[in-house]
């Protein structure tokens, strides 16, 4: 291929990057919706997945119940409503097979750069394709690469981890030789991660810690939806599987809208659920008192109260303390306190990257993805033909990248039939000079704290706002305008 000459290669209409869940959901929306779009999947590994291929620590599994993860058309079919990774991966293998999406998938292909031309209207991708530069053209390029860097754990400040003698765990690069039964473990962290782990690991292991510098809130759940069940003894198998998800959608909607309405109420609620949970030897203050209100951090969800249930064993335990340092054989704390480990786990959050680390250019200019506000929370200020999945914070994530994935294809269909050849979203000087900045990820997790820098920005003011509701986007994303707030222009040459 000439990457200098488009015209002698072959041009895609868009681009996907990455074969996550967002990326099938994308690929499916594009060739039903847009079905005269010419598309490939370029994806960095070797299986489709995204996350759900990368982890594979002990009992990874969803922490969103899956009718509202899933695809809506292609249902979550289990009973089961969290589900473990294994289970979540082979439901995207599947659901892309069934429609042919798993054919479109380029396996380790990974973007480097993409370098936009002004004259051509056209996108030139440079991409590793196992060690061998390739080049690829296109109209569009859709990321779905997530939010967090796949090459490159977190790597948390822990004084004197390295001269720790036992064994030190990650759980984005799980060694899964690794044996640890009659092990005791500390599990540094208290967000979901360490909250699916502690209860697999306490299977096993001789004694699971989890050691928290502050505590987060943790709600049982059904691990088979009751009202579900109910649905599928009395309706049809595909009638139920709607029903279901438009009840989850609608409690999961009015549940966060009362968690903003109304904070203290709903911490008394969280309250006395978890106290009914615990040990009678375990107070809730100070192990399961957050400072925060529920879903300014996100809430963790453990089904059938399994966290509790290996604390009520005697199998696990909470510590809540901050770390004066690890030591050979554990880790001092600051009351004085100290825990003894044959293995360390840093469950302390992602490191955050968009676009997969890729460089990104106008005319052979650099552009810096974290500077720009994004436009309906899909389109980058002033970079043409370019969308980015976000999903949300309090909801699952996929339901934010379909509505992305909608109003990507209302915005091609448009653009076809205009004659159009590029979108850029625009702010004039005034504009952004009034506009207020506001997190793309409504989170205060001190891992999103640490990584906001390098996420586009967002606004106080439509079209610039972030998600906040998943009804409202479906909305907009069906209905609303396409046009605010977007140039559009036909090339040239």
């Amino acid at each position: 291929m000439n990457p200098q000459n488009p015209a002698s290669s072959f041009v895609y209409d868009i681009i996907i990057v990455g074969a996550g869940i967002s990326g099938i959901n994308s690929a499916y929306r594009v060739q039903t919706q847009v079905p005269s779009a010419a598309y490939t999947i370029l994806e960095m590994r070797n299986e489709v997945g995204g996350t759900w291929d990368l982890f594979r620590y002990p009992g990874v599994r969803s922490d969103s119940e899956l009718h509202t993860f899933g695809f809506t058309w292609q249902p979550w079919a289990e009973e089961k409503a969290l589900a473990g990774g294994e289970a979540i991966r082979n439901y995207i293998r599947t659901s892309a097979e069934r429609y042919g999406i798993d054919r479109k998938i380029r396996f380790q292909h990974k973007l480097v750069s993409a370098t936009w031309s002004s004259e051509q209207h056209l996108w030139t991708l440079s991409v590793d394709a196992e060690g061998k530069k390739k080049h690829f053209y296109t109209r569009f390029v859709l990321l779905s690469t997530g939010y967090y860097d796949y090459d490159e754990a977190l790597s948390p400040q822990i004084p004197g981890i390295e001269k720790f003698r036992g064994k030190v765990l990650h759980p984005q690069s799980w060694d899964t030789d690794y044996d640890y039964t009659g092990k005791k473990i500390v599990v540094i962290g208290s967000g979901a991660t360490a909250v699916t782990l502690i209860p697999k690991l306490a299977e096993k292991a001789c004694h699971v810690t989890m050691l928290q510098r502050s505590p987060t809130y943790i709600l049982s759940r059904p691990a088979v939806d009751p009202i579900g069940r109910l649905f599928r003894s009395y309706f049809p198998i595909r009638m139920a599987q709607r029903m279901t998800r438009f009840k989850n959608l609608v409690l999961g909607y009015l549940i966060v809208k009362f968690c903003a309405w109304y904070p203290l109420r709903a911490r008394a609620m969280i309250k006395e659920a978890t106290v009914k949970q615990l040990p009678e030897d375990v107070p809730y203050d100070p192990h399961f008192k957050p400072r925060y209100n529920p879903w300014e951090q996100r809430l963790c969800a453990c089904p059938d109260g399994d966290f509790f249930t290996a604390m009520r064993q005697g199998k696990s335990s909470v510590v809540t303390d901050s770390i004066v340092e690890v030591t050979e054989t554990g880790i001092s704390l600051s009351a004085g306190k100290f825990l003894e480990a044959d293995a360390i786990v840093t469950a302390t959050g992602l490191k955050l990257k968009t676009g997969g680390g890729a460089q990104f250019y106008i005319d052979k200019e650099p552009v810096s993805i974290a500077e720009k506000f994004l436009w309906r929370s899909m389109m980058l200020q002033d970079i043409p033909n370019l969308a980015m999945i976000f999903g949300y914070a309090n909801l699952s994530w996929t339901l934010g990248a379909d509505a992305t994935a909608l109003l990507l294809c209302r915005l091609m269909n448009y653009m076809n039939k205009k004659g159009i050849t590029s979108a850029t979203p625009k702010l004039t000087k005034a504009e952004e000079d009034s506009l207020e900045t506001r997190p793309t990820l409504n989170l205060s997790s001190t891992y999103v704290a640490r990584g906001v820098a390098q996420l586009p920005k967002s606004g106080n003011k439509a079209p610039w706002l972030p998600r906040s509701s998943y009804f409202s986007d479906w909305w907009s994303a069906t209905f609303g305008s396409i046009t605010l707030g977007v140039l559009f222009e036909k090339v040239s040459s």
